[in-house]
C-alpha cells in the first residue's frame, strides 16, 4: 500500500504546540484547581521559551489563563472545551505526501471509553482548532486517543493492546483492521504491540506513559525493579517484547531503560507517575519531575535524557501538579510540526 499521509515524529522540528487550558466543572478534584493552573501554567512558559504555544480557552477562562501565564509566545484561542486533555482530544497532524501540506486528523473521542460524562465539546475540538489554525482537517471515524500511540516518523507505530484493542473503544474492529486504517492514515507499516501500559493506568494503558521513541532506532521504557509491584511483571514482559525487535526498515532498535519512581497515592488511589510523560519542543525536553523520595530517580531520569538528547535543554516541572488529574506534560500538549520542504 503507497502511503497517501505520514504522521511526523515528535522531535521533529515544531511550529508549535496545542494545549488546552483547565476547566474547573470536568476536573476529578475541583478543590485543586489552583495548583492545576500553576501546573499548566509552568508547562505553557516552558515551552514557550522554545516555541510558540497555542491555548485554548474560552469565555470564562480566558483572563485566568493571561493572569497565570501571559507571554508574549502565548497565543489564545477562544474554543470552547470540557477537558485539558489534548494530546487525546486534539487533531493529529500529518503530511499529505501528495500536496505536501500539513492536514488535521480529527478521530472520534469517547471520553476514555465514556469513563467520563459530558466529551461532546472535547469531541469537536480537533476540527475547530484547524480552522482556527487554517489547517485543512479530515475525519476517521474510528476511536482514538494521541496518548495511545507514538511513532518514529519513518513507518513505525508504539502502542498497546490494552487500549487500541479495548472494547470500550471499538468493538467492531479487530487488529487487522486497526493495522490498516493507521496504515492509511499515518503512513504506519509496521506496529509493535506491548501488552499492557502501568499498572492503574485509566486511560487502559497509553503507551506514553510506559514506552515511547526517543529518536529513530531508540525506544525508552520505565520499569519497575521492585518485585512486589504490578509495574514489576507489566515491564519485564513489555521488554521481553521490545528486545529483538525492529523497525519498521528491519533495522534493530536500541532499548533504553528509566527506572520508574516509587509508588504514590492520591485519595487511596495509585497515580501513574512516569518520566516517559516528557514532550519535546524544538531545542529543548520539558520533563516532569516529582521530588521527595523519588529525588535520586528523578536524577537518574534527567541524567539519561540528557545523554539521548545533548542538544537539547532539559528543563524541569513539577509533574505532581498535573499527575493528581490523571496525566502530565505529554497528555496536556500536542505538537504541531513545521513545514518544511520537500517532506516525503
Amino acid at each position: 500500500m503507497n502511503a497517501l499521509y505520514r504522521m511526523p515524529a515528535e522531535w521533529e522540528e515544531h511550529e508549535g504546540t496545542l494545549i488546552s487550558w483547565p476547566v474547573k466543572a470536568s476536573m476529578v478534584w475541583e478543590e485543586n484547581y489552583e495548583e492545576v493552573c500553576r501546573g499548566y501554567s509552568e508547562v505553557i512558559l516552558a515551552i514557550a521559551k522554545f516555541e510558540p504555544v497555542y491555548v485554548l480557552v474560552d469565555d470564562k477562562t480566558q483572563a485566568i489563563a493571561k493572569m497565570y501565564c501571559d507571554s508574549e509566545q502565548v497565543y489564545w484561542l477562544n474554543i470552547a472545551h470540557d477537558d485539558a486533555w489534548i494530546r487525546d482530544n486534539g487533531p493529529t497532524y500529518v503530511w499529505d505526501l501528495r500536496s505536501k501540506t500539513l492536514m488535521g486528523i480529527s478521530w472520534l473521542f469517547n471520553a476514555w471509553g465514556e469513563k467520563y460524562p459530558n466529551f461532546e465539546l472535547d469531541n469537536a475540538v480537533a476540527q475547530t482548532v484547524n480552522e482556527a489554525l487554517g489547517y485543512q482537517g479530515f475525519d476517521v471515524e474510528i476511536v482514538l486517543e494521541g496518548g495511545s500511540i507514538h511513532v518514529d516518523g519513518e513507518g513505525t507505530l508504539l502502542t498497546t493492546k490494552e487500549c487500541l484493542l479495548n472494547p470500550n473503544r471499538n468493538p467492531h474492529l479487530n487488529q487487522d483492521d486497526l493495522k490498516n486504517i493507521l496504515a492509511k492514515y499515518l503512513g504506519i507499516e509496521h506496529i509493535i504491540w506491548l501488552d499492557q501500559g502501568l499498572y492503574g493506568d485509566e486511560t487502559d494503558g497509553h503507551i506514553d506513559n510506559i514506552a515511547c521513541f526517543a529518536k529513530e532506532q531508540t525506544i525508552l521504557i520505565q520499569t519497575c525493579s521492585n518485585p512486589d509491584d504490578p509495574n514489576y511483571s507489566i515491564s519485564k514482559k513489555a521488554m521481553a517484547t521490545l528486545n529483538g525487535s525492529v523497525d519498521a526498515k528491519n533495522r534493530p532498535l536500541a532499548c533504553i531503560e528509566i527506572e520508574g519512581p516509587p509508588a504514590r497515592f492520591y485519595h487511596g488511589k495509585r497515580l501513574t507517575l512516569s518520566y516517559l510523560n516528557y514532550y519535546l519542543v524544538n531545542g529543548g525536553v520539558i520533563l516532569p519531575i516529582f521530588g521527595e523520595d523519588a529525588k535520586a530517580y528523578d536524577e537518574k531520569a534527567i541524567n539519561t535524557l540528557a545523554q539521548i538528547y545533548p542538544d537539547r535543554e532539559i528543563v524541569t516541572i513539577d509533574g505532581m501538579a498535573l499527575i493528581k488529574e490523571g496525566g502530565n506534560v505529554h497528555c496536556i500538549t500536542q505538537q504541531i510540526p513545521k513545514e518544511v520542504k520537500n517532506n516525503a
